[in-house]
């Protein structure tokens, strides 16, 4: 759509007893409404996206992920109390390693000690060092690197009696 186009719409609105008028043409849409405050914007533009993301990709991929765990949790058979789980206090992308040419901040087996840093959560181009609060022997990684996490999503189990 054009600006004459859109001027010309914003005329008919004003110069009649029309509120409010929409119009959706080639995949962007324009409202004029009048009668607004001062600080509403009376013409809106908000194109569309020419191409709609396909829906089916991302519930495969977390089931995926979901169908692994359950047959991998048994795997610590220690006791549930000497068990601990580092869990993301944020949303954003999990990083094992400070850079993609770095080794990972801890691995499967590793001692860490209280306050050792067990990954990097990017929330908003900010990195965000994860640490754990307990020290421990790391039993098991539970995200991938690069993947996306949520919060309070476990991360990492420790063994606190090792």
């Amino acid at each position: 759509m054009d600006i004459q186009y859109i001027r010309k719409l914003i005329k008919l609105v004003t110069d009649s007893d029309i509120e409010e008028l929409e119009i959706e043409e080639s995949g962007a849409r324009v409202r004029v409404t009048r009668g607004r405050a001062a600080d509403e914007t009376p013409v809106s533009f908000m194109p569309y996206p020419q191409m709609p993301m396909p829906q089916h990709a991302p519930p495969a991929a977390p089931a995926a992920q979901a169908a692994p765990a359950p047959a991998a949790a048994p795997a610590p058979a220690k006791d549930d109390a000497s068990l601990y789980t580092v869990v993301s206090p944020i949303v954003g992308t999990f990083y094992r390693a400070p850079a993609p040419d770095a080794d990972p901040y801890v691995q499967v087996g590793q001692s860490i000690a209280s306050g050792a840093v067990v990954g990097i959560i990017e929330a908003m181009k900010i990195m965000n060092e994860i640490e754990s609060e307990r020290g421990g022997k790391v039993v098991k990684i539970l995200v991938e690197n690069g993947q996306a996490v949520e919060y309070n999503q476990p991360l990492v189990v420790l063994d606190l009696s090792a």
